[in-house]
């Protein structure tokens, strides 16, 4: 296997990782892990996938099975853009492209000293999550929001926070740590990433609690150029695929 793809395969499988660890946060339990796909038999959370695949030759009997197609919305990720779902109703969402940032390259410095933090509370993840969706602080007891406090509890799980100085939750990021085939330090995923130029924060952080670790993730559009910016490359191609209502 060639770097970029061995970078690609961490890349998916941390991606996964965070996938069923967001659904077992919902009580859903972790879904099937297979050589080809990785799927669930019940609705995911929303903006999650309800499969994965894991190799480029992947093909729709390795995912649609494992599925639910009953309701609307049901989404496909198609981790090397090479399946074809347009004969099973569904139709590409997006495409994105999965980065990685080595261990070596320098951490950019931030522009102010705000500290990101490890979110510890279910009151702080709540406001952490208002402040991604661009919400008011929540003021009280709010229904359950995507983001379930049972992500706290998860080892490989690590919910970071950047506070105003007034304790405002200004920026963040959810970081999940994996292993990787060729890494001794495994790699750690970047995602839901929000705020104004949060990248050298969230790079600063991630190289204070892991150094030398590989960071890994998606992004497209402009949020794409921001990384690259910041020290990722490019590794290789994604698409989503979605079952409209």
């Amino acid at each position: 296997m060639t770097t970029t793809g061995a970078r690609v395969r961490a890349a998916v499988r941390n991606n996964v990782q965070w996938c069923a660890t967001m659904c077992r946060a919902h009580g859903l339990g972790s879904g099937t892990l297979g050589d080809r796909a990785w799927t669930h038999p019940l609705r995911t959370p929303p903006y999650y996938p309800d499969a994965v695949t894991l190799a480029p030759d992947a093909a729709p009997h390795d995912v649609l099975p494992g599925i639910d197609r009953s309701t609307p919305g049901c989404s496909v990720k198609d981790s090397y853009a090479t399946l074809d779902l347009s004969g099973h109703g569904f139709t590409p969402l997006f495409e994105a492209h999965w980065i990685h940032r080595p261990p070596g390259a320098p951490a950019p410095r931030p522009a102010d000293a705000t500290p990101w933090q490890p979110v510890r509370s279910a009151t702080a993840l709540a406001a952490w999550e208002a402040a991604q969706s661009g919400r008011a602080e929540p003021p009280g007891l709010e229904p359950p929001g995507l983001f379930r406090p049972a992500l706290l509890t998860d080892p490989a799980t690590t919910v970071l926070a950047a506070r105003a100085p007034d304790g405002r939750i200004v920026a963040g990021a959810v970081a999940t740590r994996s292993a990787a085939p060729g890494t001794a330090r495994g790699v750690v995923g970047v995602s839901n990433v929000f705020g104004t130029d949060p990248w050298p924060g969230c790079l600063a952080a991630l190289t204070r609690r892991w150094p030398g670790t590989p960071v890994v993730g998606y992004e497209h559009g402009d949020d794409l150029t921001a990384a690259l910016r910041h020290g990722f490359t490019t590794t290789g191609t994604l698409r989503v695929w979605v079952l409209p209502g």
